[in-house]
């Protein structure tokens, strides 16, 4: 089913689908595909060799790409109406979701599997880092862009370990049979897809349990089971001697046959220290040594767009996050707190998905509320059809903060280009990343 010549990904700038484009790549395939829009990474893809288009139109599909020789992988996000996959589905091609085509591919290795809500990208792209920084080859598929190796994947069917983030969108996470997992976080998400809190839990102890040798969980995700991580010295796997030294974090990690002492990490923020516990624990107890896992987490430079610094001085900081739930909202916030106790904080963040926004409105207001100035744009709406009173201007209502506004991001540049902050970030999952450029370009002016 994997073996065709040809590969062609409906989605293809997706951050799932990109790091699958690259393994079809690397393994000699010819590889094409269509998104909605040049984006630096679909751009990053053409320069590797491969052949995109931006519109749903099956004449730009390459004509030597046939049923019998040509695999299709789609992301759950396209639509039911996309011409290229109806298409493809009434000409008998191979149709295969991502998430089941990256479990094909796992099967033929030792999986070792990040899942959770939040934490997941950078913890696994920890781990890689760990086993690469080592000299030991693996094979990895990533949900962010990592800073050290700019991609998303890398390895080959030769490695032994094939290290996954597992996505429970769409509960595709159950297409993995991992041999060992940790779980981050069970938080609600995705109740367009699960309907309630409940259902998404229930749907992470069914990939628990499908776990077969070693299964990590995070103390607060509420599971049963497993080898437990976190601050609490109870847990196997902990975090001691936590503390912030000129803007950087130091730990202990202890583990049950030793500790590792005074890691001192790149990356901020506790929730980062726990994601590192994690990192380490797999690690040790796949082959790495004290030294291996210490120097890793200490060179590891983080994920694009995850506590990603753009300015870095004296007067002006900016940074930009991925945060798109209120939970990892108020977890940038404590981080940034931490390290920059008296700077003034304006936080400029796009809501993603009218689901997620109508789901989470209050604890969206409650997670804004403390930073010193809230910039709201509008809605990104994804893959969704508006819900009627959901939007940007309803959430800001609900913000408890005198400097509050909803601007467009000619409005922010505009502002920015004149007036210095003293720190700002931009947060979010939509689109927020195409004004990444213009404003730091406004910042330095």
């Amino acid at each position: 089913m994997l073996d065709k010549p040809n590969v062609y990904l409906i989605g293809i700038g997706g951050i799932g689908m990109s790091a699958l484009a690259r393994y079809f790549k690397q393994s000699g395939r010819k590889v094409a595909g269509y998104d909605r829009y040049r984006s630096p990474l679909c751009e990053a893809l053409e320069e590797e060799g491969m052949k995109i288009h931006y519109e749903d139109d099956i004449q730009q599909i390459p004509k030597k790409f046939s049923a019998e020789d040509c695999l299709v992988i789609y992301t759950p996000a396209i639509p039911e109406h996309h011409q290229e996959f109806n298409h493809f589905k009434d000409q008998g091609f191979t149709l295969l979701k991502r998430a089941k085509v990256l479990g094909l591919i796992a099967q033929n290795h030792r999986c070792l599997a990040i899942a959770g809500t939040h934490g997941k990208t950078t913890t696994s792209s920890m781990l890689a880092h760990l086993f690469r920084n080592a000299g030991l080859e693996v094979s990895a598929f990533l949900g962010g862009i990592s800073t050290n190796y700019q991609s998303n994947f890398w390895g080959s069917d030769d490695t032994d370990l094939l290290i996954a983030e597992a996505d429970e969108y769409d509960r595709s996470f159950l297409n993995l049979k991992p041999s060992a997992a940790a779980i981050t976080s069970t938080d609600a998400d995705h109740l367009d897809i699960y309907g309630e809190a409940n259902s998404l839990k229930e749907t992470f102890s069914e990939f628990a349990d499908s776990v077969g040798d070693f299964l990590l969980l995070n103390d607060q995700a509420g599971l049963e089971g497993g080898y437990k991580y976190g601050f609490d010295n109870q847990n196997s796997y902990y975090a001691d001697a936590v503390r912030v030294e000129e803007h950087q974090y130091h730990f202990d990690l202890v583990y049950p046959q030793g500790r590792i002492q005074d890691i001192a990490m790149l990356l901020p923020g506790r929730h980062n220290v726990e994601n590192a516990v994690a990192a380490g624990a797999l690690a040790l107890k796949y082959g790495l040594s004290d030294d291996d896992v210490k120097s890793g987490l200490e060179n590891f430079k983080g994920v694009k767009r995850r506590f990603e610094y753009h300015i870095q001085k004296p007067d002006l900081i900016y940074i930009d996050d991925y945060a798109h739930h209120p939970r990892e909202i108020a977890a940038l916030y404590e981080s940034v707190r931490e390290l920059y106790p008296q700077r003034k904080i304006t936080a400029i963040f796009q809501p993603h998905l009218y689901s997620r926004t109508r789901d989470f409105m209050d604890d969206f207001a409650q997670s804004l509320s403390p930073f010193d100035e809230v910039i709201l744009l509008e809605l990104y709406p994804a893959r969704e059809r508006p819900i009627a009173g959901i939007n940007s201007s309803a959430l800001l209502e609900k913000i408890v903060n005198d400097q509050k506004s909803l601007l467009a991001r000619q409005e922010i540049l505009t502002r920015f280009s004149d007036e210095k902050p003293e720190l700002i970030l931009t947060i979010g999952a939509g689109d927020i990343d195409q004004l990444i450029g213009p404003l730091k370009l406004a910042l330095l002016k």
